[in-house]
């Protein structure tokens, strides 16, 4: 375990944004990784994105790509994982010296080593934790079946899953998404500035992201009607 904590934080964006992102990049590297070069997401996510490339190396202080990530825009196959593997090993290097073992730690041990290692605390230490697992399975690299296996408290009763997307028709495969935002009723000043913020639904999107944008979606609706105003 590391002592003292370091300054800059291990990603918390979504893996799925993450993964878009590398997808994005069979189209070519940009010279520079900025807001220009990340069309339809947010200042938020953008900010997220160019933290977690600057954590692992893919990307220095000022957005310029590393050779190991225009690697990595053109692997495929082992070779990819071979490199995801190369990144999360020396980005998350305290969790591979020293005496601790991800192949039998435990959730609350990996919560305390980023929390010891960094200045987290709640959400966004899940957030941190969550990206480094999915890193971790999508560069092959073994954990412990305790961190691998889902909590009991995610899986929500079959009837709250049911009840929780009655605010958004289903879709199939993708098919039918709406065209625009202007159908839902906006009564206040504030939630005409959120829904002009949210980005526009892109057909041609990873399907891991169109899922992700219908979860925001969703999450987003539910706050308009929580305060009355999509009523």
């Amino acid at each position: 375990m590391v002592s003292g904590m370091r300054k800059r934080l291990p990603p918390y964006v979504s893996y799925s944004t993450f993964q878009a992102f590398l997808a994005d990049l069979n189209r070519g590297v940009p010279n520079r990784i900025d807001r220009s070069s990340l069309p339809g997401r947010s200042g938020g996510i953008v900010t997220q994105l160019v933290g977690a490339l600057r954590y692992l190396d893919l990307a220095d202080n000022n957005g310029t790509p590393s050779n190991r990530l225009r690697q990595l825009a053109s692997a495929r196959g082992p070779q990819r994982g071979e490199i995801l593997k190369q990144v999360a090993t020396e980005a998350y290097d305290f969790l591979f010296q020293g005496d601790f073992n991800l192949q039998a730690a435990t959730p609350d041990q990996l919560d305390e080593v980023f929390q010891s290692t960094y200045p987290l605390r709640g959400d966004v230490t899940r957030k941190c934790v969550k990206f480094f697992k999915e890193l971790a399975n999508d560069a092959g690299i073994a954990l412990s079946p305790f961190l691998t296996r889902e909590p009991k408290s995610s899986r929500a009763p079959a009837g709250a899953r049911k009840s929780s997307r009655k605010i958004v028709p289903k879709t199939k495969k993708f098919q039918q998404v709406p065209e625009t935002l202007v159908e839902i009723p906006i009564q206040t000043p504030l939630d005409r500035m959120l829904m002009d913020k949210f980005p526009k639904f892109d057909p041609s999107w990873p399907d891991q992201l169109k899922v992700k944008w219908f979860e925001d979606f969703d999450q987003l609706l539910k706050r308009i009607f929580a305060t009355g105003n999509g009523k």
